[in-house]
């Protein structure tokens, strides 16, 4: 068996993607293997076929080639696991007359193709029209992208010389139903005290390993869990560790989701570290879907949250919905949109609901709402942001998402998240701290990105906070090879 046959063997998951996007049972997987590629590689090209019945469908591609062996192995493994998805792709539609808007894309960030295209010089136009004739992206979803990808090139340009900072604390009030982030309820608060002794450490550590790489701060994001759900002395501890150890980023965000964990205190205290942006998220502004997805609190305490941040004059504060929420109906979601133009925030993100393997609505087995009316709640929330002055920003998509779309981000001139956009497009490092924190190492010129994963666990967090150090000081040591951190345990 070739190494190309061999590796061929390894890619049956991704594969099992591809027959997702069509709904197709995954008892076609059952032996005997229904989806068997054939390969054939001669006079410098890849052959792949898929049969299926009387259907047949079939690509061809270059075989990459480059002077360095180790490259030139990963390029060609790459073009083949490409080829076989775009081919059963081809077989899949033939099989079902189904179009996915995002055609055969499965990755998290289509944008990358976009700016791909750009960066090689050809305009918007014949750049959409690639992506509608090699990856069957519908005309809509490609100029979609075409937009986001030219906001972002208008932004500063990332590179080697800086690194964001991610600072995770994982905890919350209550946990959504949708929810799989490495986060914990807050209960009795009997570990925020060692978990920010334990913090303090990592981001002493990490502050000092910034000034050893001689790299610049570029943005730094505070996520969770909940920050806001920490006591007020420990939030405070919080932002001044901050201040302390990353002076100088171009950018703050402050995760504030749950209006319920807000107070003045609490907000002063945001507003005099001078963080830049907070995120308010209601999800939705409906009491009764609040109260099934376990949010525990109300539409009216999102108004009131806002009101507070205003007054306390917080210049950017960016709000969060989720279209396909269990039971709502589009006139719910348009209720939300409604409340969101009202609030005048100054940037909107529209998730699509994302049932992840170990949420609530997963253990539960509860299942995707219907794609049609997804689609519908997601447009309303483009019409939105467009009446409001945004445009999109940065766009990602996700695993069992709700017919098979998107989540994508708006924002009003100025006011675009350069981390969210460094985190999307994979095109900055990233040093994280925290319970569940993954830090990233970019190789752009070998297209490689190696990670440092911290544990999950916040107790295990607690006592081996100095391994988690010791990772990342691996991962950004001159070369780099002790950091894959690849298993986090």
């Amino acid at each position: 068996m070739t190494e190309t046959a061999l590796y061929l063997e390894t890619i049956e998951p991704e594969l099992r993607v591809i027959t997702r996007l069509f709904s197709l049972p995954e008892t076609v997987w059952d032996s005997p293997a229904r989806f068997v590629p054939r390969v054939e590689d001669a006079e410098g090209r890849y052959r792949i076929t898929f049969s299926d019945g009387g259907l047949t469908a079939s690509r061809t591609a270059d075989i990459p080639g480059d002077p360095d062996p180790r490259l030139q192995a990963l390029h060609r493994k790459r073009a083949v696991r490409r080829l076989c998805k775009q081919t059963l792709y081809d077989l899949c539609r033939q099989m079902t007359g189904i179009h996915p808007p995002w055609g055969s894309l499965t990755g998290v960030r289509p944008t990358h193709l976009m700016l791909e295209a750009l960066g090689e010089g050809l305009s918007p136009e014949a750049a959409v029209e690639r992506l509608a004739r090699d990856f069957d992206v519908t005309r809509e979803k490609a100029l979609l992208l075409a937009e986001v990808a030219g906001r972002q090139r208008l932004l500063p340009p990332p590179g080697d010389r800086y690194m964001d900072v991610y600072i995770g604390i994982p905890f919350c009030t209550t946990r959504c139903a949708y929810c799989s982030f490495s986060s914990g309820e807050l209960g009795d608060g009997r570990l925020v005290a060692p978990y920010m002794e334990a913090l303090r450490r990592e981001m002493t550590a990490c502050a000092a390993l910034l000034k050893a790489c001689g790299r610049e701060l570029r943005a730094l994001y505070v996520g969770g869990g909940t920050p806001t759900a920490l006591p007020l002395p420990a939030f405070r501890e919080l932002l001044s560790l901050i201040r302390s150890c990353f002076p100088g980023a171009g950018e703050y965000t402050v995760e504030a989701g749950r209006p319920d964990t807000l107070s003045r205190e609490k907000l002063r205290a945001i507003r005099e570290a001078e963080i830049s942006r907070i995120s308010i998220n209601p999800q939705t502004m409906n009491d009764r879907t609040l109260a099934v997805i376990g949010r525990a609190h109300t539409a009216g305490q999102v108004r009131e949250a806002y009101a507070l941040a205003r007054e306390e004059g917080i210049p950017h504060i960016n709000m969060d919905v989720i279209a396909g929420l269990p039971g709502e109906t589009e006139r719910d979601f348009d209720r939300t949109m409604e409340e969101a133009a009202a609030l005048h925030p100054e940037s909107l993100t529209v998730h699509t609901l994302a049932i992840k393997r170990s949420s609530r609505m997963s253990l539960e087995k509860a299942p995707l709402p219907d794609g049609r009316m997804t689609s519908a709640m997601v447009d309303a929330g483009q019409r939105t942001a467009r009446a409001l002055g945004m445009s999109p920003y940065y766009l990602y998509r996700q695993k069992y998402m709700a017919g098979n779309l998107e989540n994508i981000g708006y924002a009003l001139p100025g006011h675009d998240c350069l981390y969210n956009v460094d985190i999307m497009e994979e095109t900055s490092h990233i040093l994280a701290m925290g319970a569940g924190g993954i830090s990233k190492r970019i190789w752009p010129e070998e297209g490689h990105i190696t990670r440092a994963p911290n544990v999950s666990d916040i107790e295990t967090y607690i006592r081996r906070v100095d391994d988690m150090i010791r990772r990342k000081e691996a991962l950004f040591s001159e070369d780099g090879t002790n950091g894959t951190g690849g298993n986090p345990g």
